[in-house]
């Protein structure tokens, strides 16, 4: 078996072209901070806006964040009580109070989406979509979050999705997330050849936190990479992906849709329930695909063979 792309130049390529730096973290967790406090200090000066409270989510919040960091989730609390219902209405308001908090940015620079709303930092070129959760003081965080995608609102919880992740990042010290900003980079790349292609990086990271607690290695990038893609590619989602932290697996509804990865904190949400039959073949293909170059890149006789046998899952920036 080749050696001549091991773990360490996995690693090293991770580190120059796939992780998010530790100062460029620090630098946007700074200006989410910045953002957050002012909407703290305005929930609290004005408690008839009907905004609750902060959370930060996402990619940034996880330690998944790719370095081409497209924007960073801020959920925002709403009272369900005090709120407009209907996203429809929910979206300006949100965006009114959102520029009372900073009134110095431009019109531009809070831009109201479908379901979201985007306040951008001219300086560093960062965008936070604020995206609303109607709450209603659950102490687990619990609410109805409106869907970026969809705009439909969905009962979950961030502060219980963070614990567990955390709890696999605990078992598993650097890897899992390493792991799992591979994967996400890997889709990244496959997006660029197809603009069709999706796999959403909260199912990703539910993907390898499935693998990881049935004692699959990450320790070891080619080896752990090669896993993953050879179970998509064999299991072709037709086992659930489902977990028990907050709940017994028994309790997850039966379900006829292609992919089943289960909300961890919420047994009625199957994250991938509007992803086609074409969608998950797709997936499937790509990751045949890529255990393929990476059992090849191993055989590879020369360096260069086995970098360009890797440059098919990661594309041309891979170099060692």
């Amino acid at each position: 078996m080749s050696l001549h792309v091991d773990h360490s130049e996995i690693a090293r390529f991770a580190d120059d072209h796939v992780n998010l730096k530790r100062d460029d973290v620090k630098t946007y967790r700074a200006q989410v901070g910045n953002l957050r406090d002012r909407i703290e200090a305005l929930i609290v000066s004005h408690p008839e806006l009907a905004l609750v409270k902060t959370q930060l989510s996402g990619s940034l919040a996880k330690g998944t964040a790719l370095k081409a960091l497209d924007d960073i989730d801020l959920a925002l609390y709403i009272s369900h009580t005090d709120a407009p219902t209907t996203v429809n209405e929910l979206i300006p308001w949100l965006a009114e109070r959102l520029r009372k908090v900073i009134p110095n940015f431009s019109a531009e620079q809070v831009t109201e989406n479908p379901f979201t709303v985007t306040v951008e930092y001219k300086g560093s070129g960062l965008k936070v979509d604020v995206v609303p959760v109607f709450y209603a003081g659950d102490a687990d965080g619990r609410g109805y979050m409106v869907s970026k995608d969809t705009g439909e609102k969905v009962l979950t919880s961030i502060p219980l999705h963070l614990e567990f992740i955390r709890k696999r990042k605990d078992a598993n010290k650097d890897h899992y997330a390493q792991v799992v900003r591979l994967v996400k980079y890997w889709v990244k790349r496959r997006k660029l050849d197809n603009k069709d292609f999706r796999f959403k990086s909260f199912m990703v990271e539910l993907y390898v936190a499935h693998l990881a607690d049935r004692a699959f290695g990450l320790d070891h990038y080619p080896d752990a990479l090669a896993q993953v893609f050879a179970h998509i590619a064999k299991d072709g989602f037709v086992s659930p992906v489902v977990f028990d932290d907050h709940y017994h697996p028994s309790v997850c509804a039966t379900s006829s849709h292609p992919i089943r990865i289960w909300d961890p904190v919420n047994h009625e949400n199957n994250v991938a329930q509007k992803y086609s039959d074409q969608q998950r073949d797709a997936i499937v293909e790509a990751a045949l695909d890529a255990g393929d170059a990476i059992a090849a890149a191993k055989r590879a006789v020369t360096k260069g063979e086995a970098v360009r046998y890797w440059q098919k899952v990661f594309g041309p920036a891979f170099t060692v």
